[in-house]
């Protein structure tokens, strides 16, 4: 086997696991993981694991991440070569659960806008109160959403300069349709 720590072999095969994981092939994650843990690799396997798990998985089942986390932690507890078998299961389980990658695109999109400059002031009734000089409280005018039916209020939390966008989109897949579906009944859509 060829594998170079610092060379093309070590970032393909880190490609091609996090890849496999992604395109759900449970045999070629094994493989991959395999092949990084003889070659004494298991720090770039663990950080592709707990990548993958909100990169791909997301919200399509957010479970993936404590259950990611408890297996690495598991594995360094362990240390090789009982680690295999926690990180084996967490790759079995990324490449086998459904996928979404919502909050990627999301946060790139949020990202994007920030380095562009569009930012904006703060709502003033999201501001900090206690961050007024003392004996210059304003009224801050902000709706606390516990104290409403389902526990949300219609008020805006964006800056005026981005007052409708949306930097989150929901997945097509289950637990994100759910979501949607519920917020929609609560927001009366």
């Amino acid at each position: 086997m060829r594998y170079d720590k610092l060379g093309d072999d070590h970032y393909d095969i880190v490609s091609a696991y996090q890849k496999s994981m992604r395109g759900s092939d449970p045999d070629a994650a094994l493989h991959y993981l395999a092949r990084l843990l003889e070659a004494g690799d298991m720090t770039t396997a663990i950080r592709r694991l707990l990548c993958s798990a909100s990169e791909d998985v997301g919200m399509a089942y957010p479970m993936a991440v404590p259950i990611v986390k408890a297996c690495v932690d598991n594995a360094l507890q362990l240390g090789l070569p009982e680690a295999r078998l926690p990180l084996a299961q967490a790759a079995v389980l990324l490449a086998t659960t459904p996928k979404s990658n919502s909050v990627y695109l999301g946060i790139a999109a949020a990202q994007a806008d920030i380095r562009r400059g569009r930012t904006g002031d703060i709502p003033r009734h999201l501001q900090n109160v206690h961050a007024d000089s003392s004996g210059m409280e304003r009224d801050q005018g902000y709706l606390y959403p516990h104290d409403f039916p389902g526990h949300w209020v219609q008020q805006q939390y964006l800056p005026d300069e981005l007052k409708g966008k949306h930097y989150y989109e929901y997945g097509d897949n289950k637990t994100e349709q759910a979501a949607r579906a519920y917020w929609q009944r609560i927001k009366g859509e």
